[in-house]
């Protein structure tokens, strides 16, 4: 006789070209490994119609609580995050997709205070952050002196507030668009800089202003965005490394962040009332 594997009820919050992706691959995959949709939210619910089921279909967000969700999964926005995270985390563990939320301190410190509170697990992504748990690990060491990630992308991958790209032409070539802390850097770009805020999140004793993030527009990368990390530990200690990730014209996320994404999704069985990298 098979033991079946513990099945996890999964909510899905944002229908955009990530969560298209986990609500098929769930309809596809989810049985085989012990995953159940129970939901999927969208702001626009009509872009759900001919890919959810109506009994999935979540018409207001505050509902999620009839739905007895195990997981919750943002991937959608970090207002979603500002306004139900702490909401989602009394509920359900709560994977969050748009972790450059965390960006603002006082958010940041009640989302931790509701994974204690209630025992849940805040789950971060490493979406296209390459070597994230060895980040943590010379973090928890006390070993991490210094972080720095640059993500060149072309400018079409961009979704920057305010009109800091709206003048950009084919043949411009690069242009850095912010130097500086994540901190500044994730109300710039909200939607691009979630790699670095899972950054920030690993790097726990420098935080969101200690971790140093830019981010820079290049026509001549049609195909892939690059991701830098620039590690520096204690005596001398330095990794630096550049992942090249495909990715179309236009496409906030990178193709090769889509499977990587599905692999955090499969890590989150509970982890008790604390953060956790994935």
């Amino acid at each position: 006789m098979t033991d079946k594997l513990p099945v996890m009820r999964i909510g899905v919050v944002g229908f955009g070209h990530l969560g298209k992706y986990l609500v098929e691959r769930l309809q596809r995959e989810g049985a085989q490994v012990g995953l159940t949709l129970v939901f999927v939210w969208n702001r626009n619910t009509d872009k759900l119609r001919e890919s959810v089921a109506e009994e999935l279909i979540l018409h207001n967000l505050p509902d999620f609580t009839d739905r007895g969700a195990d997981v919750i999964v943002e991937v959608c926005h970090p207002k979603i995050v500002k306004d139900f995270g702490v909401q989602f985390l009394s509920k359900a563990h709560f994977l969050v997709g748009s972790p450059s939320a965390l960006s603002d301190p006082q958010l940041n410190q009640e989302l931790r205070q509701a994974t204690e509170h209630h025992g849940r697990t805040l789950y971060v992504p490493s979406g296209a952050l390459w070597g994230g748990q060895d980040i943590l690990r010379l973090n928890d060491s006390g070993s991490l002196k210094a972080l720095f990630i640059r993500m060149s992308k072309h400018p079409s991958c961009f979704r920057l507030t305010g009109d800091v790209l709206s003048d950009w032409t084919e043949d411009e070539g690069r242009r850095v668009l912010f130097s500086g802390s994540v901190a500044e850097l994730c109300p710039v770009a909200p939607n691009n800089v979630n790699t670095m805020a899972a950054a920030a999140i690993a790097a726990g004793t420098l935080g969101f202003a200690g971790v140093q993030g830019e981010i820079v527009s290049d026509t001549a990368l049609s195909d892939y965005h690059v991701v830098e990390v620039e590690v520096t530990g204690a005596n001398g200690f330095t990794v630096h490394t550049v992942r090249r990730n495909p990715a179309k014209l236009g496409a906030v996320t990178g193709s090769a962040t889509y499977n990587s994404f599905w692999s955090s999704l499969l890590v989150c069985k509970g982890h008790g009332g604390r953060v956790y990298l994935c």
